[in-house]
């Protein structure tokens, strides 16, 4: 069993606190403030998770990248998101997402994004194939689609 951070609570807490936080950040800051401050700590996330799990320039394949991360960010790992799958289109790379704690208890059309979510699979995509994105959040489970989708086109 790994070290936990909290031995007895565990290390994860719950998506209505976390929901808190998102909140209190939007009201003191802003929606464009928060956006850009939990995009940036998603992907500072997404490069420390790449990092420990010895993924940095280790891509073999995208379908593996997706397990990978599926594992760590899924219901084996912090239950942030599944990955569904990972596609190019051209340069493009789309990754399919459900579940995300972005998402979770907003009601249908609302306008919330996956900032922190996709943050985070941003900065570890980054770091696994050693390229740098710019990340766009496309599709939404709240807006009709069947999965959170979210964009990263290269900027090298």
């Amino acid at each position: 069993m790994p070290n936990l951070l909290r031995p007895q609570l565990g290390d994860f807490n719950s998506i209505v606190c976390f929901k808190a936080v998102i909140i209190g950040m939007e009201d003191a800051l802003g929606e464009k403030a928060t956006a850009i401050a939990l995009t940036t700590a998603g992907r500072s996330r997404g490069k420390k998770l790449a990092a420990d799990m010895g993924l940095v320039g280790t891509v073999n394949t995208l379908d593996d990248v997706a397990a990978k991360l599926s594992h760590a960010l899924g219901k084996e790992g912090t239950r942030l998101c599944i990955i569904e799958k990972i596609v190019t289109e051209g340069e493009t790379i789309r990754v399919y997402t459900s579940e995300t704690i972005c998402s979770a208890g907003e009601p249908q059309n609302s306008q919330r994004q996956c900032t922190f979510t996709m943050g985070a699979v941003w900065g570890a995509l980054e770091q696994v194939i050693g390229k740098r994105f710019r990340g766009v959040h496309t599709d939404s489970v709240l807006r009709g689609s069947n999965h959170d989708v979210f964009e990263f086109t290269p900027l090298d």
